[in-house]
């Protein structure tokens, strides 16, 4: 049997529905983020950078986008004969066919795959956050207080705690208390939901709770090993972490890595983050083209202006169009003499000519407020926006869209348009 000191297990089989139609196609960790990256890409380079060589990915969701993205794990040097990365999805077992129905029934269904590495411990973490850590530094905080289970947890303002789950510790960094998303919490201390379990607890706690529909650790498993008298732990970090689950959090998280001194720095030469990048050529920016504090990528052909945003390859933004404030996903065609305010514009999107996204009043979408907000425009995957178009603001547009779909050529603001066979 091989022995591994430490494995990493990690939940990507999410759908992120608050991000409305941008994973209509794809799970939430294979979303683009920072023009070249996936969500995804970060917590599996913290694994790589953390010295952990085994990483089980959990996917359920929408899959391919993520499978292909990860492959064999060869840009973050997974491609190991013995560990490295393995795509773990739903199986058909001989007596029944199962979903993961909970993160942690998701891990239990895995029991095998754990197994044959008989790790000293187990990494559990979420595949759609944003941030660098070490986990190594973890693992000894975990060793030196004997836990058998520690949990990541940062500081959040008080009037956000009630929205993650809390723990209550003493000197030391003793759990006293676990509560669950409390309406009343008695800390700020919110967990990141990234554990650390000694692997003979998390084995022995999961077999217990296997007929519990929808196990989750932090509604389950964490609080049954609370009570059962295990050391618990919390860990306690202050860099910079984000949940990107809302249109709002990802277009600001987006916006943050273009500030003069980024929060979050994605060229740190000590910790890289890595990703399978296309074999592109360079950004090609014309003579007349005006660039203000964006992030251009590789194979990005740019004859507007663009101002404050983030653009991935491949994109072609043409003359007289001006985009602002915006995050323009892969392979998308900006028209001529467009203008672009504050938008999310997913894969392979064409905007005809002199179409305007972002104007008009700031009012609250009719069908989902509480997903398309912020003043914000929405663009589905492959969509087209036929030229002339007026579109405002908290709206979401999906799918090929002709004139006829837009009354006196304009969507107000705080409309949905999805064309027949796209959801909402």
């Amino acid at each position: 049997m091989i022995k591994k000191n430490m494995i990493a297990m990690l939940l990507a089989g999410g759908q992120g529905s608050r991000l409305g139609i941008l994973t209509d196609r794809s799970a939430k960790p294979a979303v683009a983020f920072g023009g070249k990256y996936r969500i995804i890409d970060f917590p599996l380079s913290n694994c790589i950078n953390s010295g952990i060589d085994t990483v089980g990915v959990l996917t359920q969701y929408q899959p391919l986008r993520l499978n292909t993205h990860i492959g064999i794990g060869i840009p973050w040097d997974l491609d190991r004969n013995i560990g490295g990365v393995s795509i773990l999805p739903p199986y058909e077992k001989s007596r029944n066919s199962e979903w993961y129905t909970g993160t942690a029934n998701a891990i239990y269904q895995n029991l095998e795959y754990m197994e044959n590495y008989n790790p000293e411990y187990v990494l559990i973490l979420s595949g759609d956050h944003i941030y660098k850590m070490d986990y190594e530094i973890m693992l000894d905080f975990h060793r030196t207080n004997q836990a058998d289970i520690t949990i990541a947890a940062m500081p959040v303002p008080m009037e956000e705690a009630s929205r993650f789950g809390i723990v209550v510790t003493e000197d030391g960094g003793r759990i006293l208390e676990f509560q669950e998303k409390p309406l009343v919490p008695k800390s700020n201390l919110a967990s990141m939901g990234i554990y650390i379990f000694s692997w003979p607890v998390l084995r022995d706690t999961l077999l217990k709770l296997k007929d519990v529909p929808g196990c989750d650790f932090g509604k389950h498993v964490i609080p049954q090993c609370h009570e059962q008298g295990k050391r618990l732990f919390a860990y306690e970090y202050n860099g910079y972490w984000k949940d990107v689950g809302t249109l709002s959090s990802y277009w600001q998280a987006n916006m943050e890595l273009i500030d003069i001194v980024p929060e979050f720095n994605l060229y740190e030469e000590y910790w890289k983050i890595y990703t399978n990048s296309s074999l592109l050529p360079p950004q090609y920016i014309a003579d007349n083209a005006v660039i203000n504090r964006s992030i251009i990528c590789n194979g990005s052909e740019i004859y507007g202006q663009v101002h404050n945003c983030v653009i991935s390859s491949g994109v072609i933004i043409k003359k007289g169009a001006v985009v602002r404030d915006s995050i323009i996903m892969k392979d998308t065609i900006i028209g001529e003499d467009c203008v672009v305010d504050k938008a999310i514009i997913a894969e392979g999107a064409e905007l005809g000519k002199g179409v305007t996204l972002g104007i008009g009043a700031e009012v609250p979408n009719r069908i989902k407020p509480d997903i398309y907000n912020f003043g914000l425009v929405t663009i589905g995957e492959n969509s087209v926006i036929p030229s002339g178009v007026q579109i405002g603001k908290n709206t979401a547009v999906c799918g090929i869209t002709r004139k006829e779909d837009y009354p006196d050529g304009r969507l107000v603001s705080g409309e949905t348009l999805i064309k027949a066979g796209e959801r909402i």
